[in-house]
C-alpha cells in the first residue's frame, strides 16, 4: 500500500510540477520564517532564566519624586541600598552592587605590551557569584571577588589577552591607575542576559565600596531571596521600611520607593531607565509571535488553494479510481499522504534556509541568535509537531475535497465550480491579501514615522560631531591643551566636552528658586558641560548669554562659599517654574546643592529619545571631569580632521587605543529596536507578498487551463485578448478590493496603538491606504497578467481540439 502512494505521489508531483515547486517553496518559506522568528521570539522570552535561582532573584529599581516635576523611575540606585537588604531583611539571602565601570564608553586596559579597549566592565560585591551564579572554568567563585583589585574575565577575553596560557594570577592594568590581578575565568555571558561583561573586577577595589550613601545613584542592586520568601511580603516590608526611615513625613511633596523587580521580568517588563542595556519590548513579541503564525497560516492557504483548484484536472483520475473500486478514505489517506511529502521536502528545505538565514537575522535584530537557544530536543519536537500540523492543516481540507468527487458527475465533465470549493478558495485568497494589506500598510507607517524622527529638528544639530569616549574622564587641563591644538587645524570647527552624551541625558537633580515659597523642589535633569558647549551643539538661546571663562573659574573656586554657578535652563524648565524667558534671567538657583543664576533660556531641544516629551533641563559647566569630548568638523574634511585627532589624542593618551564615533550615530541607535521591527515588516511584508503571488500565479494558470474551451469559444466569436484578460482577471481584482476594505481599518488601529509609544509622531494619512493599495493592485495585476495574456493569445483552434 505505502509503495503504491509513493508511486502514485511521484507522479502527481512530477506531472504538474510547476504546481508542486510552487507548493513546496511556499511552504518552505513559511516553514523557515516560522522557525526563524521562533527562534528570536525564543532568545528574548529565556532573558536571563537560564540563571538557576532566577525565579528567587530580583533587581532594586529606584522611583522617586523630590518635588514639582515629573517623577523619575530608574534601574540605578546608592551604594547603601543593597547592604540595606542584606542587613534590615531576614528574607534576603545575598545582596550585591553591580557598578558599570565602563557605563557607556570604553575602558583602557593594558597587559605587558600591548594596549586595547573594553567597553563591558563591571565591578561587583564578592557575593556576585552567589546571587548570580555565571559558571567558572577556572577559579573559585565563592572567593574570586574577595580581595581587592581582584578581576573575573569570560573565556573569550581570556584567549584573546593570555591565548593559551592560564590567566589566573596574570596582572593588567585598567585606565592607567588600577592593577588587577585575574582571579577566575567563566564561560561567555549568553547573549539572553540583561547583564552583559567581558570583566567583572572586586567592587572593594573602588572607593565608593568605603562609604554607604544615599544621595548618589550610580549602582545597580540585586537580592537573592530565601526559598520560601515572597516577593510581595518583602516589597510590603521595604515600602514600610522606606516610609518609616527614609520619607520625611513633614515634606509631602519628597516621594520615594525602592521597587523589587522581578529577574526573569526585567528584560521585556522593566520601565525602569537607565538599564544596563536597552530594554526589550513585550509588544514587539506579540507583533514578531503573531507574524511567524500568519506567514505559516498563508502558506499553508496557498497550499490548499493550490490543491483545490488541482482537483479539476484531478477529478477524472479520481473518478475512475472510485468506479475500479477504491474506497474514499483509501483516497482520503492517499491524497493526505502526498500533502505530507510535499511538507516533509518543504521542511528540509525549510530547515537548511533557517540554518543559512540565521546569522542574518542576528545582524538585523542585534542579538546573537542560535538553534542553541532551544532547551533539549524542543527544536526537534517543534520541527515534528510543524510537519504533523501542516500536512494536516493544508492537506485534510484538499484530501476530503478530492476524495469526495462522486464519479458519475466528474465523469461526465462537470466543472470543479459544481463541487462547491470555489467560494471557500476566494474566501482564503482575501484572507491571505488581507494579511499582505496588513503588512504593506504598517510598513508604510513604521518607515514614515522614522523618517520623522530623523529628519525632526532636534534643537541641537549632532551632525559632523566626533564623540571621544573618556571612560576615567577628561580632566579640564588636558582638555584645554587638546582645544587650543586641535582648533588650530582648519578642519576643526569646534570642541567642547560633556559629563555624558547630549542626545541621552540621564542625571536626575532637584532645584530650588529663591523667589519660591519655602519647601518648593522641582525634578530636573541636568548635564555638566565645558563653555563652549550650546554653540557647538548649535543650540539656540532665545534669553541671556553663553557661558564663559569667568563662569567656569567662578564654579571652580575651592571656597564653597565664595563658589558659584552660571546656568542655562530651557524652555521647559523655565515654564515649569512659572517664569518668562526674559525675567528668567538673573534668577536664583539651587541645584543640588550647586547655587547660582540663571544665565541663560535655550529654545527646548531634544536630549533623550523622542519616546519621551521635553522635559526641563539645566546646563552648567563643568571645571574638573568630562565624560564626552566632543568635536565638530568640516564636512568636505571629516577624514582629515580624523587624522588630526588621532594624532592628538596618541600625543595625549599614548596607552589608549584611539577610538570614535560620530554623534549621529547614537541618534541612530537610541531608535535601534524601532529599526529593526520596520526592517523585518519590510521584510516579510514581501514574504508575504510573494507566498499570495505564487498562489496567485498557480491559480490564474490552473482557471486558464480549466476555461481553455471557453476562451477559445471567445475567440472564435471575436472576442479580443483585452478583454479575455479582463475576464481572467476581474474576479481577482475583485477579491484584492475587498482585502484592501478589510486590511485597513485593523491596520489603523494596531498602527496607532503602536504610535502611542513615541510622545512626537505622525498622523496617519488617507494617503497610507491608497499607497498600500496601489502597491497590491499594482503586483496582482503583474502576477496575473503573464498567465492571462498567455492564455488569452492562445490559438483557438487548438483550444477546441483539446
Amino acid at each position: 500500500m505505502l509503495r503504491n502512494y509513493l508511486k502514485i505521489a511521484f507522479r502527481s508531483l512530477w506531472k504538474y510540477k510547476t504546481n508542486s515547486f510552487i507548493s513546496i517553496a511556499g511552504l518552505a518559506i513559511g516553514i523557515s520564517c516560522f522557525l526563524l522568528l521562533a527562534t528570536y521570539v525564543l532568545h528574548e522570552l529565556r532573558y536571563d532564566r537560564f540563571q538557576p535561582n532566577s525565579d528567587r532573584i530580583a533587581r532594586v529599581a529606584l522611583f522617586y519624586q523630590p518635588g514639582e516635576g515629573t517623577a523619575e523611575y530608574i534601574a540605578m540606585t546608592p551604594t547603601a541600598i543593597a547592604p540595606l537588604f542584606a542587613r534590615e531583611f531576614e528574607e534576603v539571602e545575598k545582596a550585591v552592587r553591580i557598578y558599570p565601570y565602563s557605563g557607556n564608553g570604553a575602558v583602557s586596559v593594558q597587559y605587558q605590551n600591548t594596549s586595547f579597549n573594553e567597553r563591558k566592565v563591571v565591578f561587583a560585591d564578592s557575593s556576585f557569584f552567589g546571587v548570580l551564579p555565571f559558571p567558572f572554568i577556572e577559579g573559585n567563585a565563592a572567593t574570586a571577588l574577595s580581595a581587592p583589585n581582584s578581576v573575573v574575565i569570560d573565556e573569550t577575553t581570556a584567549r584573546k589577552v593570555f591565548g593559551s596560557e592560564s590567566p589566573l594570577g596574570k596582572s593588567i592594568k585598567m585606565d592607567e591607575r588600577l592593577t588587577l590581578q585575574v582571579t577566575g575565568v567563566i564561560k561567555d555571558v549568553p547573549s539572553y542576559s540583561h547583564i552583559k561583561f567581558n570583566w567583572v573586577g572586586s567592587y572593594s577595589t573602588l572607593s565608593r565600596s568605603k562609604n554607604e550613601v544615599f544621595d548618589s545613584a550610580n549602582d545597580f542592586s540585586y537580592v537573592l531571596i530565601r526559598p520560601n520568601a515572597d516577593l510581595k511580603a518583602l516589597q510590603s516590608k521595604v515600602d514600610n521600611y522606606v516610609n518609616k526611615n527614609i520619607n520625611n513625613p513633614q515634606n509631602a511633596n519628597f516621594k520615594l520607593s525602592l521597587v523589587l523587580e522581578p529577574f526573569a521580568d526585567i528584560h521585556l517588563y522593566s520601565k525602569a531607565t537607565n538599564g544596563p542595556e536597552p530594554a526589550g519590548n513585550y509588544k514587539y513579541i506579540y507583533i514578531l509571535s503573531g507574524i511567524s503564525v500568519l506567514i505559516l497560516l498563508i502558506a499553508c492557504i496557498n497550499f490548499i488553494n493550490l490543491v483545490t483548484a488541482r482537483s479539476a484536472v484531478r477529478a477524472r483520475e479520481v473518478g475512475v479510481r472510485k468506479v475500479i473500486g477504491a474506497l474514499r478514505m483509501q483516497l482520503f489517506r492517499q491524497h493526505l499522504f502526498e500533502s505530507g511529502m510535499i511538507t516533509f521536502a518543504a521542511t528540509i528545505i525549510a530547515l537548511l534556509a533557517t540554518i543559512l538565514l540565521l546569522p542574518g537575522l542576528s545582524n538585523l535584530t542585534g542579538k546573537v541568535l542560535d538553534l542553541a537557544v532551544w532547551p533539549g530536543y524542543s527544536f526537534e519536537l517543534v520541527v515534528l509537531c510543524l510537519v504533523l500540523l501542516v500536512t494536516l492543516l493544508s492537506g485534510a481540507y484538499p484530501a476530503a475535497v478530492l476524495s469526495g468527487f462522486e464519479p458519475v458527475k466528474v465523469l461526465k465533465g462537470m466543472p470543479l465550480s459544481h463541487t462547491g470549493n470555489g467560494g471557500l478558495r476566494n474566501f482564503l485568497v482575501v484572507f491571505q491579501f488581507t494579511i499582505s494589506m496588513l503588512f504593506i500598510i504598517a510598513t508604510i507607517i513604521a518607515n514614515q514615522q522614522l523618517n520623522y524622527i530623523q529628519t525632526k529638528n532636534l534643537g541641537i544639530n549632532p551632525s559632523q560631531i566626533i564623540v571621544l569616549d573618556m571612560s576615567s574622564g577628561l580632566s579640564a587641563g588636558k582638555l584645554a591643551a587638546m582645544k587650543s591644538e586641535l582648533l588650530n587645524n582648519a578642519t576643526v570647527q569646534s570642541v567642547t566636552a560633556s559629563y555624558d552624551s547630549p542626545l541621552n541625558v540621564q542625571g536626575g537633580y532637584s532645584i530650588t528658586a529663591a523667589d519660591k515659597p519655602a519647601g518648593f523642589n522641582m525634578n530636573i535633569t541636568a548635564i555638566p558641560v565645558e563653555k563652549d558647549f550650546v554653540p557647538t551643539m548649535g543650540m539656540k538661546l532665545v534669553a541671556g548669554e553663553n557661558f564663559s571663562d569667568a563662569d567656569v573659574a567662578q564654579a571652580s573656586l575651592d571656597s564653597a562659599e565664595l563658589r558659584s554657578y552660571a546656568f542655562v535652563l530651557n524652555e521647559s524648565a523655565v515654564k515649569a517654574l512659572g517664569w518668562t524667558p526674559e525675567n528668567a534671567i538673573g534668577k536664583l538657583v539651587n541645584l543640588n546643592g550647586r547655587h547660582g543664576k540663571v544665565k541663560g533660556v535655550a529654545q527646548d531641544f531634544h536630549f533623550r529619545s523622542l519616546h519621551e516629551k521635553i522635559g526641563p533641563i539645566a546646563i552648567m559647566p563643568e571645571y574638573s571631569y568630562f565624560g564626552k569630548m566632543l568635536v565638530k568638523v568640516s564636512a568636505s574634511k571629516a577624514s582629515d580632521a580624523i587624522a588630526t585627532l588621532e594624532k592628538s589624542w596618541k600625543a595625549n593618551f599614548p596607552l589608549r587605543q584611539f577610538e570614535y564615533h560620530f554623534l549621529d550615530q547614537e541618534f541612530d541607535e537610541m531608535y535601534a529596536a524601532e529599526n529593526k521591527v520596520s526592517t523585518i515588516l519590510q521584510v516579510f511584508s514581501l514574504v508575504t507578498i510573494l507566498i499570495s503571488c505564487l498562489g496567485l500565479f498557480a491559480l490564474i494558470a490552473f482557471i486558464s487551463q480549466q476555461r481553455t474551451k471557453e476562451i477559445g469559444v471567445r475567440k472564435v466569436l471575436g472576442a479580443s485578448v483585452a478583454s479575455i484578460v479582463l475576464l481572467l482577471s476581474r474576479d481577482f481584482i475583485k477579491l484584492i478590493v475587498i482585502a484592501i476594505v478589510l486590511a485597513s481599518p485593523i491596520a489603523w488601529y494596531f498602527m496607532s496603538e503602536w504610535l502611542k509609544d513615541f510622545a512626537y509622531r505622525i498622523q496617519i494619512s488617507p494617503g497610507v491606504f491608497a499607497l498600500a493599495a496601489l502597491i497590491a493592485m499594482i503586483i496582482t495585476i503583474l502576477t496575473i497578467s503573464f498567465q492571462s495574456i498567455k492564455a488569452a493569445l492562445m490559438n483557438p483552434v487548438k483550444a477546441l481540439g483539446s
